[in-house]
């Protein structure tokens, strides 16, 4: 018996069908790709909102404490 005969006949109904819902059918993205997409969005915001600070922070404190400049 080859593979897709074992794999038809394991899956039953389900063979050939997408495994994995899309978001609306007629939106070309499933549900793990907008789960992951949505996961690497999230963690980038985060770094960016850190960046944000640690450039604050060096233009506010860091910079003037050092003399390269002076906050007016």
């Amino acid at each position: 018996m080859g593979e897709a005969k074992r794999r038809k006949a394991t899956l039953g109904e389900k063979y050939g069908k997408d495994q994995d819902p899309r978001i609306m059918p007629w939106v070309p993205i499933t549900k793990s790709q907008a789960e992951l997409f949505m996961k690497w969005t999230t963690r980038g915001a985060w770094i960016g909102i850190g960046g944000l600070v640690v450039a604050w922070v060096t233009i506010r404190f860091i910079g003037p404490a050092f003399g390269w400049w002076q906050v007016v």
